[in-house]
């Protein structure tokens, strides 16, 4: 059986034909191993089994890994000490297969023309990562960076410190972890940064607590789980005010999205209560919420290409195409996600790899399934991005589906660009919005519009604090009273001595609408002193 550190069953194995005599975990948590009699069996850390071999040893009592985990010994029944070596690792990317087939030998197969290349190592391959157009292998001295283009010619550098334990890329750049720390590469071996922080364990970091975008580095804190510590990538300098991002319950799996602006980053996590959170990263000035977007979430991924999430949640396998979404429309988020029934993925399914329009999932029982979203959302993604709104409406009525319509609705507010809003928003029959979003357009200055399309993301504090800033009295003391906000209004009036009679006027009104007599203290004060 095989347990999570909250004693969760994540793996139950049939019965053995023999006792089982060791158990080993490598060092780096991904793999272990199990001796019985006869036979030696390597499993993934979810429980499945890689490979099973039947050596003539009799029971095997012990097994030890080397630091690296590419090898190991076992101690035999029969008084003899079994060596065994970890090969055959698999990587897959776009049109590209990667076998280790011997220790210090990989094979490169193209699907697409059938060519074969080997790639020969003067030591032991330790880790290895392809992606992005780039094959990056750790050995035991050196680092190895491959392009896909050109397999003849790599770049190679000494590694400072020990074994290298994690390797995650980047479109500009990868990351080694090893014992020693943290450091970040350009794909032409040179060292951008290392990153620190307190009490930085670097043994004990895997893909689920490190994740890495062009421009920044987020770690989950061991010491405290609660806590996310985030990086400028290119500096190594803790981000924004240099505050890490705390939430109020233990974090289990982080990752960044891979598209975008540096400045709208957004970081997606799950707890130990399986809740999935979504959060802007940039730290500067008003920290942005923790929203809640899923529950029940076993595995999560980014895609490559563009900022669109996807997950299993329950027994469900969801797609949120738009995650910005709630911080822009919030009602708006049910409309943009797309959702198909997970159960054929069984128990405890892990998300492998999102890249493209491909999602790959591995079963608990180590079977691979592939799935395919709709290539339309990141089209729309794109156009977005480069500001071809004609062209995104366009696509929408192609395509002719509500998630698209309502995904470019949300990109549109989150653009301000009216003009589009008004129409997606219309496509969907939200006429309540598509009316707010004329009166906005109605409005006379800049700021004013600015203002209101802050308050139609709910964010009605900036929206006042714009309004006062441009000198803009009443309408900051206007929102507020439609906002029943009284207290606030009377305030902003008192402060500005300006429209205090407007506040009693609307407060006295509303009172009688319901029947009701003014009770509370401070408007009672002022409408002695006041005709209204």
């Amino acid at each position: 059986q095989v347990w999570d550190s909250f004693g969760r069953v994540l793996y139950n194995s049939q019965p053995h034909e023999y006792p089982i005599t060791s158990l080993a975990w490598a060092l780096d948590g991904e793999l272990f191993a199990v001796g019985s009699f006869d036979t030696l069996r390597l499993c993934d850390k979810t429980g499945w089994s890689y490979a099973l071999e039947k050596p003539s040893t009799g029971s095997i009592f012990a097994i030890s890994w080397s630091i690296d985990g590419t090898q190991l010994a076992g101690a035999c029944g029969n008084g003899q000490v079994i060596f065994a070596h970890v090969v055959e690792q698999c990587w897959e990317w776009k049109n590209f297969q990667i076998t280790l087939i011997k220790r210090r030998t990989m094979k490169v197969h193209n699907v697409i023309n059938d060519a074969v290349d080997l790639l020969e190592f003067r030591d032991r391959v330790i880790k290895a990562s392809l992606n992005y157009g780039y094959l990056v292998v750790s050995t035991s001295l050196q680092c190895y960076v491959f392009s896909t283009k050109n397999w003849n010619t790599p770049l190679i550098f000494d590694l400072k410190e020990g074994t290298v334990s994690l390797i995650l890329q980047a479109e500009r750049h990868f990351l080694l972890v090893d014992g020693g720390g943290l450091y970040l590469y350009s794909y032409e071996g040179r060292l951008i940064s290392s990153p620190k922080y307190p009490s930085m364990r670097a043994d004990i970091l895997n893909a689920q607590t490190v994740s890495l975008s062009n421009d920044t580095l987020a770690v989950k804190d061991k010491a405290d789980e609660k806590v996310i510590y985030i990086f400028e990538a290119l500096s190594g300098k803790p981000l924004g005010d240099g505050k890490p991002l705390t939430h109020k319950t233990e974090i289990v799996e982080i990752a960044l999205d891979q598209k975008g602006l540096t400045s709208e980053r957004k970081i997606a996590f799950i707890d130990k209560n399986r809740d999935l959170f979504i959060t802007s990263v940039k730290r500067f000035g008003k920290e942005q919420k923790i929203v809640k977007i899923g529950t029940m979430v076993q595995s999560l991924a980014w895609n490559d290409t563009s900022n669109i999430l996807c997950g299993i949640q329950d027994s469900r396998f969801t797609v949120w195409y738009y995650p910005n979404t709630v911080y822009v429309d919030k009602d708006l988020l049910p409309k943009t996600l797309y959702e198909k029934d997970a159960s054929e993925f069984g128990k405890t399914p892990q998300i492998v790899s999102f890249a493209g329009n491909g999602i790959t999932v591995r079963r608990a029982d180590g079977s691979l399934v592939h799935l395919h979203v709709s290539p339309y959302p990141a089209v729309l993604h794109d156009y977005v991005s480069s500001s071809r709104w004609e062209d995104g409406v366009r696509l929408c009525r192609f395509v002719k589906d509500q998630t698209l319509w309502a995904c470019l609705a949300a990109m549109a507010v989150a653009n301000k660009d009216m003009t589009t809003a008004e129409i997606a928003y219309a496509a969907i029959g939200e006429i309540d919005k598509v009316q707010f979003i004329n009166s906005i357009k109605d409005l006379p200055s800049k700021e004013s519009r600015l203002a209101h399309m802050l308050l139609f993301s709910g964010n009605t504090q900036e929206a006042e604090t714009l309004l006062l800033q441009s000198g803009l009295v009443y309408q900051a003391i206007q929102v507020n009273i439609n906002l029943y906000n009284w207290e606030r209004a009377l305030d902003l009036a008192v402060k500005h001595r300006t429209h205090v009679d407007t506040v009693l006027a609307y407060r006295q009104k509303f009172l009688e609408d319901f029947g009701k007599k003014e009770t509370n203290g401070r408007f009672l004060q002022y409408a002695e002193g006041v005709s209204v």
